[in-house]
């Protein structure tokens, strides 16, 4: 596994627009905004061409234009990692233009992004063997105040934190919107994970994951190379980080049960899954846990549910790559990660 170096004081973050960018509100002031403080801590910024560009179907400009983006901002030596300015919907559509080639020739670079960016940290750890960091987007830095989740995110990004605690609430309703841009998460819901199947349960194994909307999109096609990954991995065992956008409990069902027997799951040594946006969603009998465990059940490894991972706010910053340690009790959990 290639690991990048971490961000160090006065080096230059990177921002590419390979799906959304921030051309529209709140999310174009919020990220004025996150500039400013970037800029305040001493950092250098780089912007691609298609920051605030809204030209594209699903993501800022052309695949061909937004792929060119993305691997010129990897490959070069200008900037020292990368933050994605937002999530959106098909990014996927870039990956005929993306040079994975190249990338893997390329020194490896941080890139940071959740959602949609799933087809680039996904892909950069199964193909290019290059680890990631599924965490918030560049907008989400120009909030006021930060939530610590913001700040472990850059904790992680400098090579300062790399165990994290999950966070006491969660948001049911944002105040985030395009005459408050900088609202702060409005965490209001007490948070508790749910463990499967004893309440305290420890594990580790190599991370890989992110969001199942867009990793069943990826299943099968040329851009899988889920399988040789996890066969290369075996003896670590696979850790996966799962979390769902628009799928509703049938739709996670489906999608876990798609990973399954494209053998995915294969080595797995457990299963961290974070909140869906269906939260609390039951249909014809099925919630969102048994959309899950029941599917993998079979493998007799721990399942932590409901984690800060992904569309429900806030997210912890996880290494896709990274070997991690999960500890989980009493409602509480914790993941440690290393570099190895």
């Amino acid at each position: 596994m290639r690991y990048p170096e971490f961000l160090q004081q006065n080096g230059t973050i990177g921002f590419v627009a390979p799906s959304f960018g921030c051309a529209s509100q709140p999310y174009k002031s919020a990220f004025l905004n996150a500039q400013k403080k970037w800029e305040k801590d001493g950092f250098r910024l780089r912007l691609g061409p298609n920051c605030y560009v809204e030209k594209g179907i699903g993501i800022s400009n052309t695949p061909r234009l937004c792929a060119k983006e993305l691997v010129e901002f990897y490959c070069d030596e200008e900037s020292d990692c990368l933050i994605s300015c937002g999530g959106g919907e098909l990014m996927c559509e870039i990956l005929d233009y993306v040079d994975f080639d190249r990338i893997k020739k390329a020194p490896p670079k941080w890139y940071m992004g959740y959602s949609d960016n799933t087809n680039m940290t996904f892909l950069l750890t199964t193909i290019c063997d290059t680890a990631a960091i599924y965490g918030p987007c560049a907008a989400a830095f120009g909030m006021e105040p930060a939530h610590p989740a913001i700040d472990d995110a850059m904790a992680l990004l400098c090579g300062k934190k790399l165990e994290f605690e999950g966070y006491d609430k969660w948001e049911k309703e944002a105040l985030k919107n395009e005459e408050n841009p900088l609202a702060p998460y409005n965490v209001t819901e007490p948070s508790k994970v749910r463990c499967f199947p004893d309440e305290k349960v420890a594990f580790g194994g190599r991370l890989l994951g992110g969001c199942m909307d867009c990793l069943v999109n990826l299943l099968g096609t040329k851009y899988d190379n889920t399988c040789n990954f996890i066969e290369k991995y075996k003896d670590d065992g696979i850790l996966w980080f799962l979390e769902a956008c628009d799928l509703n409990v049938m739709g996670i069902r489906r999608a876990m049960w798609q990973m399954e027997h494209a053998g995915w799951f294969k080595h797995c040594s457990g299963f961290i899954i974070g909140r869906p946006l269906c939260h609390g969603q039951e249909l014809m009998g099925l919630d969102q846990y048994r959309a899950v465990y029941e599917v993998v059940k079979k493998y007799d490894v721990p399942v932590v549910m409901d984690a800060d991972i992904g569309h429900i706010p806030p997210m912890m910053p996880l290494i896709s790559g990274s070997m991690a340690r999960i500890q989980a009790q009493d409602g509480k959990y914790s993941v440690s990660m290393e570099l190895r």
